[in-house]
């Protein structure tokens, strides 16, 4: 069933070794010669399956929460039940509990750090990853807030009364925020609530905290993370580029800057100052950036794995095709919403939806080839996986 989904050598492939070369591999700061897998891997370089390593979904080099997501720099989380699954199926044996207690115990914080888009970061690197990223996306919403009636002192007075009611280290929930903001006089109708609230994340006075039940909880940033190492700009951007190229590689510019939000000459600077940590290599006539210390050579992987809707593998390029083909991109996400995705060997091949029911979870697969069916029983490994972190028994149905 695996042959379904190979596709064809790249035109300027070749299947055998290539001589060493300096054409295709540059090395931004240092000689190649420490790196030498770059030089002969070229024409058989695999992306999709070196980003299935470096994301950490074909390997496990971390064992907890925290450090998973410093390594990715961002896990987007506005599926904060995806979100959780990306972290765990990452992890060799994480459970949900562990990653709700990485939450509770403010290693790891959610909130609007790029893109306008929830994700989970470190806390220790929230406050210069809003600084950095964040701070355009403000600037960048001034007409939808003028559409909302939303003006500065507006927004100013909804901070105003935010801080007031979350001092003194109270958690309140999203319900409980809007009543907060009726009361002084503040409508949150309309969509409204919800964007004073955004701002006031991305400007660095709340965050989420942990869940009251099924409900998000906000807090002051600064009364639940504690104080920590602030970056200046040329610190941040190098920081940035070298964990996202590290995590995310091969990617190129468009991606980091897709990615992060941040315009091109703040991404070429990011590389640049990042020069000791990544290298660059050109794969058929594209410029891509990898950690420095990536080896590139990579094997047929016949395993299958079930990634969460907006899922850091597929989300965090501009350019999907590595992963998607064209005849699947619909299928795999539309406007703007990405479905969870099942992959094989690197490629998206199917989507899949999880349903509980009588206390017992059952994933069902939708393939896009009918020779899918014939990887049903091999879709049941990272099923039970996905049953093991939500702490639930497996349906005895397929898969």
């Amino acid at each position: 069933w695996m042959q379904a989904w190979k596709r064809p050598p790249l035109p300027n492939a070749s299947p055998e070794p290539r001589k060493r070369t300096r054409v295709g591999v540059t090395s931004i700061a240092v000689s190649l010669t420490r790196h030498p897998l770059l030089w002969d891997a070229m024409s058989g370089v695999n992306i999709a399956r070196l980003r299935l390593r470096n994301q950490q979904i074909a390997q496990h080099d971390f064992r907890t929460p925290a450090k998973l997501v410093s390594h990715l720099g961002a896990v987007q989380a506005q599926d904060y039940a995806g979100g959780k699954w990306a972290i765990g199926l990452r992890l060799p044996n994480a459970s949900e509990a562990d990653i709700e207690a990485a939450i509770a115990e403010r290693v790891i914080v959610r909130t609007w750090p790029m893109r306008g888009t929830l994700h989970f970061v470190p806390a220790a690197d929230v406050r210069w990853m809003l600084a950095l990223m964040a701070s355009r996306v403000v600037a960048g919403s001034a007409g939808r807030y003028r559409s909302l009636g939303l003006d500065e002192r507006t927004l100013e007075r909804g901070g105003e009364a935010l801080a007031i009611a979350l001092a003194g280290r109270r958690s309140l929930t999203r319900p409980e925020l809007y009543r907060v903001l009726d009361e002084a006089g503040i409508r949150s109708a309309d969509g409204r609530g919800l964007h004073i609230i955004a701002h006031h994340a991305q400007k660095g006075l709340v965050c989420f905290a942990s869940h009251a039940g099924k409900q998000p909880t906000f807090v002051l940033l600064d009364e639940w993370v504690p104080p920590a190492t602030m970056l200046d700009r040329d610190e941040a951007l190098a920081e940035l580029a070298k964990r996202y190229f590290t995590s995310h590689g091969p990617a190129s510019l468009q991606d980091f800057a897709w990615w992060s939000g941040l315009p091109l000459r703040d991404v070429r600077a990011g590389a640049e100052l990042a020069a000791l940590h990544i290298d660059r290599m050109r794969i058929n006539g594209v410029e891509y950036f990898i950690g420095a210390s990536t080896p590139v050579q990579t094997r047929d992987s016949h395993s299958l794995h079930l990634l969460p809707p907006f899922d850091e593998y597929t989300v965090a390029y501009r350019d999907r095709s590595a992963a998607v083909a064209a005849e699947h991109k619909e299928l795999a996400s539309s406007g703007g919403v990405f479905r969870p995705i099942i992959v094989v060997d690197g490629q998206v091949v199917g989507t899949w939806k999880a349903i509980v029911k009588n206390a017992t979870l059952e994933v069902i697969p939708t393939w896009f080839s009918p020779d899918g069916r014939l990887a049903d029983a091999a879709a049941r490994v990272p099923a039970k996986r996905y049953a093991d972190v939500l702490g639930l028994p497996m349906s005895d149905h397929a898969p």
